[in-house]
C-alpha cells in the first residue's frame, strides 16, 4: 500500500508538552484554551510578550508562529473558535512531528536541497532588499505626489553635461549670491528676469506654472523640493540642468487626465485672427442649437492629426498643451459638456469634454509607476541612500589607507586579462562590518580578478587607479547588501516566518518521497488495486502540461539575448547551451513540467509549443530571463 501509516508512525516523535500520564487530546485541549486565553488578553493588552506553544525535540514553537500559520491558511474563515484551534493545533503537531522526522532523516544536510534552499532566499531577499526598500517606497512616494500639483517658480544657473569639477562649484557660488539677494528682500520675479539662465524668466519672471510627479529623469531632487516645501519658501536644488532656486507659490488637488475633442480655426496673420473668430463662433452658435459636435470637427476642424477622429485628441494633463487651452479643458465641468471658444496661439478653439479619468487605486497605478521609476535616476538615489543606512546600521569602518596603499602597487596589467592576485596576499583590512567581520585587500583582489570584463571593458579609457575605485565601490555595495540579507530575518519576521515555512516544505516533500513515493513504486500489487478502485476520480488527474525551459543569461552578455532568444527558439535545451557557452558559461537553464493556468508568466502565452516570454531582468543580479 501507499505507507502513509507507516510515515505517521516513524514521524511520532516526543514532543515536550506531552505527558505519559495525560492523553495527546487532552493537552491539546489545553492548549486550545490557553492560546484563546491568550489572544483575548494580546488582543486587550496589546503586550509583547510570544510564549512557547510547545516544542518539538527542544526546537519551540511559539504563539506568534501558530497565530501567522493559522491566519494565513485560513483567511477569512479564521474565526479563533475553540473548534477551529483544536482542529488546526491537531494539525500542525502532526505536521511539526513529520518536519522533525525528516531532520532526524539528516535530509537538511542534503547539499541539493540546501541549493534550493538557498536559491529561494536569494529570490525573497531580492523581494526585500530592493523592492520593499526602495521600489516600493518610491512607487508610494510617486503615487501620493500625484494626488497634488504644485505651483513653483525658480531662477536657474545651468551647467553643461561635460562641466569639470571647478566649473560646478563657480555654478554653485553664482547661485548661493542670487539666493542672498533673495533673502535680503529683493522681489523674485525682478531677480528671476535679470539673473536666471532659464531665457522664459525675461517674460514670466520665472513662473513655470503647475507641475506634478513624476518629472523627467534627472529632476528627482527638485520633484522632492518642490513637495515638501510650504507655500512662499524657497530653496538651492541641483537637477541634470544645473543649480535652482525654487519657491513654492501653492499648490491645488492634481488635476489628473481627461480625454477630450476639439474643433480647430487657425489664425491667420494677415488679420490676426478676426476671421477665424467668425468662423468659430459660427460653428459654436450650431453646436447651440443642438449640432453634432463630431459631424462639426470633421469638416470644418483645421487639426488634420484629430479632424478625421471627430476632433478626438485623447487624454491628456497638466503641461501638454498651452495653458489657455488646459485651463479651458479642465474647467468643463462634465463629461460631454464644450467650452465656448478659446484662443491659443495657434488660433481658436472649442474642446469637448469626453471623460474625466477616475483616481486609479494604488495597486493599478503601481504597475504603470514601477517601471517608469526603475528607469529614473531617483532609484539609483534611493539605492544609495539604502546603502548608506545600512554602512550606519552596519557600523562601517574603512580604512582607506590600506586601499590607496594597494592602488599604488597597480600597473597597467590591472587593464588586461593577464594580472592576477599576489601571490602574497595582502591580509590589510579595507573595512568592516559589525566590528568583528573583516574585508581585506585579498578579498578584494579575489572579486576584481572576478571581474575581469569590467577591467577590460574601463581599461580602454580609464586609469588603473580610477578602474579600482570604480571596482572598490561596487565590493562595497555588494558585501553590504549581503549583510543586511542577513538580518532580514530580525528586521522582517513575515520574511523569517516565509523562509520556515519553505525550508518545512522541502523537507516534508522530500521524506514523503522517500517513506512514501519511492516505497510505494515498488508495491506493484498495491498501486494495480489502488488504481483499479480509483481509476475515474479526476482529483488524481492532471490538467494539460507542458515542459517549460527556463533560461538566465549573465547580465555581461546582455548583448547578446537577441541572438540566445532565436537560438532557444529553434533549438533543444541541450543544443542552445552548447552554442552560447562555447567559450564561457553565459547561460543557464532548468527545466519544469508545468500544469495548465498554474503559473501567471505561462499563461500570458499561446499554450503551443515553441512560445517565448519577453525577456525579464532580475533586480538583484541584473541577469536577464525567459522562458520557452
Amino acid at each position: 500500500m501507499f505507507f502513509i501509516s507507516a510515515f505517521q508512525n516513524e514521524a511520532s516523535q516526543t514532543i515536550k508538552f506531552y505527558k505519559k500520564k495525560n492523553t495527546m487530546k487532552k493537552q491539546l485541549l489545553f492548549l486550545v484554551v490557553l492560546i484563546s486565553s491568550i489572544f483575548a488578553y494580546q488582543n486587550l493588552q496589546a503586550q509583547d510578550a510570544d510564549p512557547v506553544l510547545f516544542s518539538v525535540e527542544n526546537n519551540p514553537v511559539h504563539l506568534s508562529e501558530f497565530k501567522y500559520i493559522y491566519t494565513k491558511t485560513n483567511g477569512g474563515k479564521a474565526d479563533f473558535s475553540k473548534k477551529s484551534l483544536e482542529e488546526y493545533l491537531d494539525l500542525y503537531v502532526k505536521f511539526k512531528l513529520k518536519v522533525q522526522r525528516a531532520k532526524d532523516m539528516k535530509l537538511d544536510t542534503i547539499p541539493s536541497l540546501q541549493q534550493e534552499l538557498e536559491g529561494y532566499r536569494q529570490q525573497l531577499a531580492n523581494s526585500y532588499l530592493v523592492d520593499k526598500q526602495v521600489t516600493e517606497r518610491l512607487v508610494k512616494e510617486a503615487y501620493e505626489r500625484t494626488k497634488k500639483d504644485i505651483d513653483v517658480s525658480h531662477i536657474m544657473v545651468s551647467i553643461k553635461p561635460n562641466a569639470t569639477p571647478k566649473d560646478t562649484l563657480a555654478a554653485f557660488e553664482k547661485i548661493k549670491n542670487i539666493k542672498a539677494n533673495l533673502d535680503s528682500g529683493i522681489e523674485f520675479a525682478k531677480v528671476a528676469k535679470g539673473g536666471s539662465d532659464d531665457k522664459s524668466a525675461k517674460s514670466n519672471g520665472g513662473h513655470i506654472g503647475f507641475i506634478t510627479a513624476l518629472l523627467p529623469n534627472g529632476f528627482y531632487d527638485f520633484e522632492t523640493a518642490a513637495y515638501n516645501l510650504k507655500k512662499g519658501e524657497t530653496t538651492i536644488v541641483r537637477s541634470a540642468a544645473g543649480y535652482h532656486i525654487l519657491k513654492v507659490n501653492g499648490s491645488r488637488p492634481a488635476r489628473g487626465q481627461i480625454e477630450a475633442a476639439h474643433i480647430l480655426i487657425r489664425k491667420n496673420k494677415k488679420d490676426n485672427g478676426a476671421a477665424a473668430k467668425v468662423t468659430i463662433d459660427s460653428i459654436y452658435q450650431v453646436l447651440q442649437n443642438g449640432g453634432d459636435f463630431e459631424a462639426l470637427a470633421r469638416k470644418y476642424s483645421q487639426d488634420n492629426l484629430s479632424a478625421s477622429k471627430g476632433g478626438n485628441i485623447g487624454f491628456f494633463g497638466i503641461n501638454k498643451y498651452e495653458r489657455s487651452f488646459e485651463n479651458a479643458a479642465f474647467a468643463i465641468p462634465k463629461d460631454g459638456e464644450y467650452s465656448k471658444p478659446v484662443q491659443t496661439q495657434v488660433g481658436w478653439h472649442i474642446i469637448k469634454r469626453l471623460r474625466k479619468k477616475p483616481i486609479e487605486s494604488y495597486e493599478i497605478a503601481k504597475r504603470k509607476l514601477q517601471p517608469q521609476i526603475q528607469k529614473d535616476s531617483r532609484y539609483q538615489i534611493a539605492k544609495d541612500a539604502m546603502l548608506q543606512r545600512i554602512k550606519k546600521e552596519g557600523k562601517f569602518r574603512e580604512n582607506k589607507r590600506a586601499f590607496t596603499k594597494f592602488t599604488g602597487t597597480l600597473g597597467d596589467d590591472f587593464k588586461t586579462h593577464k594580472w592576477k592576485p599576489s601571490d602574497q596576499p595582502a591580509r590589510d583590512v579595507l573595512f568592516t562590518l559589525a566590528g568583528n567581520v573583516k574585508y581585506t585587500v585579498a578579498d578584494f583582489e579575489a572579486f576584481a580578478k572576478k571581474n575581469s570584463r569590467d577591467r577590460l571593458r574601463m581599461g580602454r579609457s580609464k586609469t588603473a587607479k580610477q578602474i579600482a575605485d570604480f571596482l572598490y565601490g561596487k565590493f562595497v555595495s555588494e558585501n553590504l547588501m549581503k549583510y543586511e540579507e542577513r538580518q532580514l530575518d530580525k528586521k522582517y519576521p513575515e520574511f523569517k516566518a516565509l523562509m520556515r515555512e519553505y525550508e518545512e516544505g522541502i523537507l516534508l516533500f522530500e521524506a514523503t518521497k522517500i517513506l512514501v513515493w519511492d516505497k510505494a513504486s515498488q508495491d506493484t500489487v498495491g498501486l494495480e488495486k489502488y488504481f483499479a478502485a480509483h481509476k475515474d476520480n479526476r482529483k488524481y488527474m492532471w490538467n494539460e502540461r507542458a515542459e517549460v525551459s527556463f533560461y538566465s543569461l549573465k547580465k555581461q552578455a546582455a548583448k547578446r539575448i537577441k541572438k540566445v532568444r532565436k537560438c532557444a527558439k529553434k533549438r533543444s535545451p541541450e543544443k542552445t547551451l552548447a552554442k552560447v557557452n562555447k567559450k564561457e558559461k553565459i547561460l543557464t537553464h532548468r527545466t519544469e513540467i508545468i500544469e495548465k493556468g498554474k503559473n501567471k508568466v505561462v499563461v500570458a502565452l499561446p499554450w503551443k509549443k515553441g512560445s517565448i516570454s519577453p525577456t525579464e531582468i532580475n533586480k538583484r543580479d541584473q541577469s536577464l530571463n525567459f522562458l520557452k
